[in-house]
């Protein structure tokens, strides 16, 4: 697992772009560091489908290279108030695994940004995980991020063959919520066009109460910058 981006330059990379802040935030910085963004955005049915735009957006301001939306809908499973009928706590952060939680979307989503990178001749995946301020999903965690690599060495052409040395980028796995604002200002992202909350009101606002939003204004608060975003009600964290 690598935080640093700048090894990037000249290099493809295949960077998993939500919509949301923290993938933003390393497509901006990936795009920064010089790399050729090849970005990855994932429509798996997920009940705040708005962030698609966002990443369709963000995509586009910031020269990707090429920009796939694939369709992978993961309501098939359920498991998920991302992705079922149960509600969108709203309560505030708690301990454990909260049902937002969908089943082992990170190994699946990097298990397709890995496909594509073999496919596209490119040793790098970036995502936007964090092991510090997030709503506790396993996998966030350094250690997923590690076994993956070790993963997609044993589970490709390009690795067994010795052609290519897959590395997972995670800047932003040690960084505060805090800290990742001030990492998305001070690569140039418009924090606007990103978008977080997880159950939208019908008129097209963050709800302001669920993890996501309590996360988002935390951290525009813990760096002392006003918050852009319009809240349907006054998050807590």
């Amino acid at each position: 697992m690598e935080t640093d981006l700048s090894r990037l330059a000249g290099r493809r990379a295949v960077v998993l772009l939500s919509g949301g802040l923290d993938s933003a935030t390393c497509l901006a910085l990936a795009a920064r560091a010089g790399a050729r963004v090849l970005a990855l955005t994932i429509d798996y049915g997920q009940r705040h489908a708005r962030e698609l735009e966002a990443a369709r957006r963000l995509a586009g301001a910031w020269g990707a290279a090429r920009h796939i939306v694939l369709p992978l809908d993961l309501r098939a499973f359920g498991g998920s108030a991302l992705t079922g009928e149960m509600p969108v706590p709203k309560e505030g952060l708690r301990p454990g695994i909260p049902v937002t939680y969908v089943p082992a979307r990170n190994t699946v989503f990097l298990a397709v940004a890995l496909a594509w990178a073999e496919a596209a001749g490119a040793g790098d995946l970036v995502i936007g995980v964090n092991a510090l301020d997030y709503s506790g999903y396993p996998d966030c965690r350094p250690a997923f991020i590690a076994a993956f690599e070790t993963l997609a060495a044993l589970a490709t052409r390009a690795g067994v063959e010795g052609e290519m040395r897959y590395r997972v980028h995670a800047p932003l796995i040690a960084l505060t919520k805090g800290g990742i604002v001030r990492a998305a200002l001070a690569a140039g992202l418009d924090v606007s066009m990103t978008w977080s909350c997880y159950d939208p009101t019908p008129d097209g606002r963050h709800c302001g109460l669920c993890d996501a939003c309590r996360l988002r204004r935390k951290g525009f608060t813990e760096a002392g910058i006003a918050d852009p975003t319009e809240y349907a009600a006054c998050p807590t964290p």
